[in-house]
């Protein structure tokens, strides 16, 4: 029974040969070898606002995964991908528990890939794709089995390379190519438009161009009575860093949480991207 009962928690943990072993209790964040710690998870550590709720998500949805993302200590700073601090400390609530890979890469629309790509990863690793700039769907299962890209002149050409197993190592050798030629045009064609209102966690407000921005809905909380909602934000930025919690610097009764504007107001103010209301998309 002892032995049942490690190789459960081995395989909760996401570590036999790096792949998801089906269905386990609570979410799974593939990149960490730690157990989750419940005082350090962003529903922890962020409490709803006075008088306000979350708003219910289903068992095993993105929403909940993203709400029990794992977070450094209180008090840790965001850094470059290069070690070095990121200038705005003064907009970082907390700092998300994940790597930043050595690259100068990992940048906004990027960290929104990233965690999607861990999240789909944790639940099946043949469904993990983003598309490009160029509109070449790049699937996870064809990289590992030898079929990946290479660009000539702005196209888009097909290469091999060797084939492995679909590890999460594979995983982070998968994102290298997918952060250098997607981003937010691509991110942006890639999601569907929803409207603000119906925010929902998951949910990433964002701004297609050169330049442009991404910020993902970590967590949506409700008023009951006035119906106002709140939402927890998400960004990395560039150059690449850390991926962070957003702290309200324009209200800071509210820590980090921002008030859904309603109708009236055309923008979403955040502490470093101004968004158009109707900038707001959702995976399918």
């Amino acid at each position: 029974m002892v032995v049942i009962n490690l190789l459960f928690r081995i395989a909760a943990l996401g570590l036999l040969a790096g792949i998801p072993a089906g269905p386990v209790a609570g979410p799974v964040y593939p990149w960490s070898n730690r157990a989750n710690d419940a005082a350090q998870a962003l529903v922890t550590r962020f409490p709803a606002p006075k008088g306000c709720q979350r708003v219910a998500v289903a068992t095993g949805s993105w929403g909940e995964w993203l709400r029990g993302l794992p977070l450094k200590p209180a008090g840790t700073k965001a850094r470059l991908f290069n070690g070095q601090l990121k200038d705005r400390q003064d907009v970082v609530a907390a700092v998300v528990d994940i790597d930043v890979p050595p690259q100068d890469l990992q940048q906004c629309a990027d960290a929104v890939i990233r965690l999607r790509a861990e999240y789909v990863f944790s639940h099946d690793p043949n469904k993990v794709h983003f598309h490009l700039t160029t509109g070449y769907d790049f699937w996870f299962s064809d990289f590992v089995a030898g079929r990946t890209f290479r660009v000539a002149n702005e196209e888009v050409l097909p290469a091999t390379r060797p084939a492995e197993a679909p590890t999460h190592a594979a995983l982070a050798r998968y994102l290298v190519p997918t952060f250098g030629y997607a981003g937010t045009k691509s991110l942006s064609r890639e999601l569907r438009l929803v409207p603000l209102p119906q925010v929902q966690p998951g949910d990433v407000l964002i701004h297609g161009g050169a330049p442009g921005h991404a910020v993902l809905v970590v967590d949506v909380a409700e008023n009951p009575t006035s119906h106002q909602k709140y939402v927890l934000l998400a960004q990395s930025y560039m150059p690449a860093q850390s991926i962070h919690v957003l702290r309200n610097i324009d209200v800071p009764a509210l820590g980090a949480w921002f008030a859904v504007p309603g109708p009236a107001q055309a923008e979403f103010d955040t502490p470093e991207w101004t968004f158009a209301r109707e900038e707001l998309k959702r995976f399918e």
